[in-house]
């Protein structure tokens, strides 16, 4: 097969395709035939050397795919060859074949076009199992979300308001619109508004704030929380060690948590089968319902994936990159 390979630490220029070996299919897996995969902020740390991939994972690069079963490995039962699916992976979405715990597969939700569903599986992991699983967002809530205007973010607003939260989201200036677009109540620019102030006036707090900035905003998240509040920490994009005050966390009763997807085992009661269950439940009625869409900024074949990631670092890109496999 091929696939995109980093052949040393680098930026965007050290990605190349290049033949590979193809996959093992294993126990419990599927081999798929890849339609395409999609680019995450992972991806872009992977690549630089800054985010190995958890051992026995694929080192080539990739935490998502949509594609057909091809194969099945022994013990799979529920899926057949054929089956047009999206998947969560630790690794390898960005080649022709990738192979995957038949545990963390998820059916194309209807109406989804194939290619586009290659966008869905790690944000709808990360927002469903942080925002819902961990946070326990209820109707009524208020969800602040930072970063409003990248894949996650995108995401994260439409499930908010999907569940009946309010939502606020933080972003650069011009990706506020498209943000009130997608249904929230309150954008704020980050570079000249204060979150905490805004959250306060127009709400009176935030019942669950999904920060990706760590550190830097650890302080002002904490601000911020309502009575009773949820932090969950799911990005250090601002830095890895900050100071908690304890006392104000104290007083407002308050949770901080952080969490991770891509280490996460596959099964047992914090592993990914169990969130993938809980999203295929839970979340896909509403993708297949209209009320939470897939966000793309642009597909492009997947031997541009040096131009993807740049896109993914462009202050213009709002949602996902997605790249599709081009066969003859």
């Amino acid at each position: 097969m091929h696939a995109i390979v980093a052949t040393e630490p680098g930026g965007p220029e050290v990605l190349r395709w290049t033949e590979q070996p193809d996959p093992e299919l294993l126990p419990g897996h599927v081999m798929l035939d890849v339609a395409a995969t999609a680019v995450n902020r992972a991806d872009l740390l992977q690549r630089r050397g800054l985010y190995p991939p958890p051992p026995g994972a694929s080192d080539i690069l990739g935490l998502e795919c949509s594609g057909v079963i091809t194969e099945l490995g022994e013990g799979v039962t529920g899926w057949n060859i054929g089956d047009r699916v999206c998947a969560l992976l630790t690794g390898g979405g960005y080649a022709e074949k990738a192979v995957v715990p038949a545990s963390q597969l998820l059916p194309v939700p209807k109406g989804v076009d194939l290619v586009v569903a290659a966008s869905l599986p790690e944000i709808a992991c990360t927002v469903w199992s942080n925002v819902v699983m961990t946070a326990g967002l209820t109707r009524g809530d208020v969800l602040l979300v930072h970063g409003g205007g990248g894949g996650i973010g995108t995401h994260a607003i439409q499930v908010g308001k999907a569940l009946g939260a309010k939502v606020a989201v933080t972003a650069s200036a011009g990706k506020l619109d498209r943000c009130r677009e997608l249904g929230a109540d309150l954008a704020i620019d980050y570079r000249e508004q204060d979150f905490v102030t805004e959250v306060r006036n127009a709400f009176g707090g935030a019942d669950v704030v999904l920060d990706n900035m760590g550190a830097k905003y650890l302080s002002r998240n904490i601000d911020v929380l309502a009575p009773d509040g949820r932090l969950v920490v799911i990005g250090m994009q601002g830095g890895t060690k900050g100071e908690l005050h304890l006392g104000k966390l104290l007083a407002k009763r308050g949770h901080v948590t952080a969490t991770g997807l891509r280490g996460r085992p596959d099964s047992g009661p914090s592993g990914k089968s169990a969130i993938v269950d809980s999203v295929r439940a839970g979340l896909w009625p509403l993708v297949e319902e209209g009320k939470v869409q897939p966000v793309v900024h642009a597909e492009l074949p997947i031997t541009e994936a040096a131009r993807a990631h740049e896109m993914l670092d462009s202050p213009e890109t709002v949602g996902k990159v997605v790249l599709r496999i081009e066969r003859n």
